[in-house]
């Protein structure tokens, strides 16, 4: 459920909510004002969630400009370096927004790994898989879903991996 006072009816359908419902994956909605920069520490703020369990999904290329998507926790820097050993590549590093968002077919800042325009490998801190329940982006600004980490390694192919730094 949404959270208290909120409605979910101005939530139109993303590519990630078509996804999330095409693979029977049940979740909750839970829309935010969205600001500029604020990433998954102000969306956990104002949602009342722990940022630990709130996940980012951060659009990166390997050596090749080859896309890759690297889901994290919220409070959380990703190690390049270790990625990258971890995925056997040379080097890692993000993607400028106008790449990223033509990659993902979605908005840096709404970024989901769901329903993602190109087809790239998914890999997610492999403690974020521990978590009883997440919340990741649901495809557009402002607008979070919460689910069983279960998906991420079940249907959307995650593969885990070990490259967080302490924020």
């Amino acid at each position: 459920m949404a959270k208290k006072g909120t409605s979910t009816s101005h939530v139109s359908e993303t590519p990630a909510t078509a996804w999330l419902k095409s693979h029977g994956v049940a979740y909750t909605e839970h829309p935010y004002e969205y600001l500029e920069h604020g990433g998954a520490q102000h969306s956990s703020a104002v949602l009342g969630f722990d940022p630990f369990t709130v996940v980012k999904t951060l659009i990166m290329q390997d050596q090749d400009a080859k896309p890759l998507a690297v889901l994290m926790h919220g409070n959380r820097t990703v190690s390049t370096k270790n990625l990258a050993r971890q995925i056997g590549a040379k080097s890692v590093e993000p993607c400028k927004p106008e790449v990223a968002n033509r990659h993902s077919g979605y908005l840096v800042g709404g970024t989901s790994p769901f329903g993602l325009r190109k087809a790239m490998p998914v890999y997610v801190e492999s403690t974020v898989l521990a978590l009883p329940r997440i919340c990741i982006n649901g495809g557009r600004r402002g607008f979070l879903v919460g689910l069983s980490p279960d998906v991420l390694s079940g249907p959307l192919g995650a593969r885990p991996v070990q490259c967080a730094l302490a924020e």
